[in-house]
């Protein structure tokens, strides 16, 4: 007897007569453990992207402990309700002194996570942290996924030792195989990555704060600052000012934009080692140093174009930042701009590596004023669709798929460290 016909005897009535709302069950809460070696107040779009995904995530009722590096001297983790902070020991970064690289063993969080046993454990960032963290998961034999988000390998050949190529990426093919999934933004990383021989990515898109960066935040007693007036055009850059940004080809776009409107501003939002050669190249410059909040969100929207040259990205989030500030966007053909930048509509997109090209849109941009208006209109449209929720709500069913599927047997970890890793 079906269940519906069993309510109907036993209330007495026809099986017709009962309606029934068959309404899904609500999926449980979970407990969450997110391992990240960066986190605001540190600035860069992988801080800003996991504190979304952790706010997101405690909005839709699951208890989420962070796992991060200790920031500042005395600092004390949070303890609220649902959200448990853990700092762990940290070391500066070479050439990023402001990030710090997490110190933590697997004996550590095993006893951590016996005492505090997650659902899933979601590692951010490869470093040292994540290695001890997928090592204490494995031996709990708790579910874990990974994002890919920074593009370690690609870094070396900037910094004179592209000779690292092959074991870093040996690392993270390791790394990332061990892990019962990886996300990564957009499919062209993906396609890449599993060409690499990674196993299990996935897309997981990236949102923006679509209430936060708004053209309501133009202003013009910034633009004034800058010694721009009403008519000007302002071209902004915001990033780390690092030789993997690819910051060369910015230089040439600007002077070639200069050609054609001579009263043309630059405003650069971020700091980095590039700093002092920029400011040698390019004195007329505005070097506006680190931004955040409002703030942040009143430098975007007071451009009138967004130029970004960057080749190093895996997805860039000051792309839809920049166009949800109501700005077009000039980029190369891949990462963020490629999902999110219609050419012609809301901006160009340069063939990837070509600097000359990337010039030259700059410069018919730079003598186009009333079509940079309309574009921006337009670039602000694309993003209203691209908040926090509907990211989060994605990530959160990844989650319950992990939970649903039996663990698969792993094999053996190898010794931390490059050295045991083979490409």
């Amino acid at each position: 007897m079906t269940p519906k016909k069993l309510l109907a005897a036993q209330l007495d009535m026809a099986p017709d007569e009962i309606v029934v709302d068959d309404y899904p069950a609500e999926r449980r809460s979970l407990r969450i453990s997110v391992v990240t070696e960066t986190y605001p107040p540190e600035v860069n779009g992988v801080a800003r992207t996991i504190a979304s995904v952790v706010e997101g995530l405690r909005a839709r009722n699951h208890a989420v402990q962070l796992i991060r590096p200790g920031q500042r001297r005395g600092e004390q983790g949070s303890d609220a309700p649902g959200f448990h902070e853990v700092l762990m020991r940290g070391l500066p970064i070479p050439r990023y002194p402001q990030l710090r690289m997490g110190l933590t063993s697997k004996r550590t969080l095993v006893k951590l996570w016996s005492v505090r046993r997650p659902d899933v454990v979601h590692i951010a960032t490869e470093g040292p942290m994540g290695w001890s963290a997928l090592q204490a998961a494995t031996h709990l034999k708790l579910p874990v996924c990974s994002d890919f988000r920074t593009n370690f390998h690609a870094y070396s050949k900037h910094y004179g030792v592209g000779w690292l190529h092959k074991p870093i990426m040996a690392y993270l093919r390791k790394f990332h195989n061990l892990t019962q999934c990886t996300m990564t933004p957009d499919e062209g990383l993906r396609q890449a990555l599993t060409g690499y021989g990674f196993r299990n990515v996935m897309v997981v898109a990236r949102g923006v704060d679509t209430q936060l960066f708004h053209p309501r935040f133009r202003s013009e007693a910034l633009r004034e600052s800058w010694g721009a007036a009403p008519g000007d055009l302002v071209v902004v850059h915001v990033g780390r000012l690092a030789a993997e940004k690819n910051l060369g080809t910015l230089m040439q776009a600007f002077e070639a934009m200069r050609q054609v409107q001579p009263r043309a501003k630059l405003v650069l939002v971020g700091d980095g080692p590039a700093r002092k050669d920029l400011q040698a190249r390019c004195p007329q410059a505005i070097f506006a140093g680190m931004r955040h909040g409002d703030d942040l969100a009143a430098h975007y929207a007071s451009g009138d174009l967004f130029l970004f040259p960057s080749l190093t990205e895996t997805f860039g989030n000051v792309t839809p930042e920049a166009l949800a500030s109501g700005l077009p966007v000039l980029a190369y053909d891949y990462a963020a701009a490629s999902q999110l930048v219609r050419p012609q509509i809301s901006g160009l997109l340069a063939p990837m590596s070509s600097a000359p090209e990337f010039v030259r849109m700059a410069a018919s941009l730079a003598a186009d004023r009333e079509g940079l208006r309309v574009m921006g209109q337009q670039a602000r449209l694309t993003t209203e669709t691209l908040g926090w929720d509907r990211i989060v709500a994605s990530i959160e069913t990844m989650y319950h798929g992990l939970l649903q599927r039996p663990l698969e047997t792993v094999p053996a970890l190898p010794p931390a460290g490059f050295g045991s890793l083979r490409a």
